[in-house]
């Protein structure tokens, strides 16, 4: 791919997710951004899709936990036959999969893949960062946003992208914006930022006007993120002190290059401490903007929500007397006499559960570890 001089140089795709909300069909060793979509697509290659929608100059980088190495490479290589030549190029050629010893929450890895980008040729990039489980359309409206979010990350922001609530939900974080950047209102200094609220307060934030959901998708530039990352959390800038480039860069036999051993990351690692990136950077910067996203967003935080992208049950569901009903299984099912359940059969484990119950999940994971169900 040329190089567009608008848009990113890098793609850094956050993949470390345990999603125990959409639980039994997510589990550790297989979380949410591996769940399939209607057209069988799964999450985490539609995150892959929109890195190549941006059309980056340099890497597409993929940060995952170590054990889902090869199902991350696997992702990426069964989007072969849907894409262009080009695009199968890319992906070959620039795509590259860094496995975290464990998990530090979202800031580690990103100051990790920002100092790899600028260790490997010195300069400056300008980085896009996506969600790995999100359902986002339609990729073009969202790359056309992605040009705006990326001229303000070279003007010196920490940008986010900021969804028009179109409900009172207590799931999300908001944010409030304050004087535009761009004549025509659609890029803003972001004037605070807000934890996820009780119902009523997210209620009078929807009657407002004035607030926005906060995606969980950035833009910087390398240089201006980690001099951020050195003033509002030094402990973790320092704990990056002795980085060097991974010692090799390994090729899987489909094309996909990947880094699984890397003692100085290791070595950071252990002890970087664990925090999210709105934390400390996004929350605490004077320089934070917002894109107010034109594409639809979701989050797909719950099997409610998940249950929405299918007009249909599978073939190997039966109905009768039963109307209302979401299956997703591994296995045929039968439902009789019975309405708005969603039965998820999945790696072994089965969930019945009424519809609108989305809320007792984390509940239910917590009972069944108690129990020691594997």
């Amino acid at each position: 791919m040329e190089e567009n001089k608008k848009s990113f140089t890098d793609v850094i795709i956050l993949a470390g997710g345990i999603g125990e909300r959409l639980w039994p069909a997510s589990r550790p060793d297989s979380p949410k951004q591996f769940m399939a979509l209607p057209d069988g697509t799964s999450l985490i290659q539609t995150s892959i899709i929109r890195a190549l929608a941006v059309s980056p100059s340099g890497k597409i980088i993929i940060i995952t936990k170590r054990d889902l190495l090869e199902k991350t490479a696997e992702a990426a290589q069964g989007l072969y036959g849907r894409i262009t030549a080009e695009e199968r190029e890319k992906i070959q050629n620039d795509l590259l999969i860094v496995t975290e010893p464990f998990q530090r929450h979202t800031t580690a890895p990103l100051v990790l893949a920002s100092k790899m980008l600028e260790l490997t040729d010195g300069r400056e990039h300008t980085v896009l960062v996506l969600t790995s489980d999100h359902v986002i359309s339609p990729t073009k409206t969202f790359a056309s946003d992605g040009l705006k979010a990326a001229d303000s990350a070279r003007k010196g922001y920490f940008v986010c992208f900021a969804i028009p609530p179109s409900s009172p939900d207590t799931g999300y974080g908001y944010i409030k914006a304050r004087k535009p950047l761009t004549p025509d209102g659609t890029v803003s200094q972001i004037e605070s930022f807000q934890e996820k609220p009780d119902l009523e307060t997210a209620k009078k934030y929807l009657a407002s006007g004035e607030y926005a959901w906060n995606s969980g998708m950035f833009a910087f530039t390398t240089s201006f993120f980690l001099g951020e990352v050195k003033a509002l959390a030094p402990d973790v800038f320092t704990a990056f002190d002795g980085l060097a480039l991974p010692e090799r860069d390994e090729r899987l036999p489909d094309g996909i290059h990947y880094v699984r051993e890397w003692k100085s990351m290791d070595a950071a690692y252990e002890k970087v401490p664990s925090i999210a990136v709105d934390k400390s950077v996004a929350e605490r910067t004077a320089r934070a903007a917002a894109v107010k996203a034109a594409f639809s967003w979701d989050d797909v935080g719950s099997w409610d929500e998940f249950g929405k992208y299918f007009d249909r049950n599978a073939d190997t569901t039966v109905e009768v007397d039963a109307k209302g009903n979401f299956v997703y299984s591994d296995i045929p099912v039968a439902l009789c006499g019975v309405d708005d359940l969603t039965v998820v059969i999945k790696n072994g484990m089965a969930l019945v559960m009424k519809k609108g119950s989305s809320g007792l999940m984390r509940d239910v994971v917590k009972a069944v570890k108690e129990k020691g169900i594997k």
